[in-house]
């Protein structure tokens, strides 16, 4: 029975919103890590910078997965989807990549907070309901 709580407060614990911001997160970090060969091979910019900006947009997609605990680390996250907009300038298909990983960002943020919010409320009249059950 014990068990059983522990895995239910988990569970109530985890967020939708989290989850679903740091998916995209890591996924945009694959693509943002493959515009540097585009950049150096393609748009001839020059290999320290192709691998400062592809690489290191990479690294704060994935640094800003594992930070998403504080509402700072949402709004750096916007930052990259308009970084990562902003890279079609060099990379001409990043602007489409870039709007398609900006559309998911928003649709997991907005959706994670919705599912966030309704769950809390679900859980708030069950307890409510479970405390009246308990009184004689």
């Amino acid at each position: 029975m014990a068990e059983q709580s522990a895995a239910a407060a988990g569970s109530r614990e985890r967020s939708p919103k989290r989850g679903m911001c740091a998916a995209i997160l890591s996924l945009e970090a694959i693509v943002l890590g493959l515009t540097t060969p585009v950049m150096i091979n393609l748009a001839d910019i020059p290999w320290r910078t192709a691998c400062l900006v592809g690489l290191g947009l990479s690294v704060a997609c994935l640094l800003l997965a594992g930070l998403l605990r504080a509402e700072a680390a949402y709004v750096a996250g916007w930052a990259i989807q308009v970084a990562a907009i902003a890279l079609g300038f060099v990379v001409t298909m990043m602007f489409v990549l870039g709007a398609i990983f900006a559309l998911l960002w928003g649709t997991a943020y907005f959706l994670g907070r919705t599912i966030e919010r309704e769950r809390a409320e679900a859980y708030a009249a069950y307890d409510a309901e479970q405390a009246a059950s308990d009184r004689p």
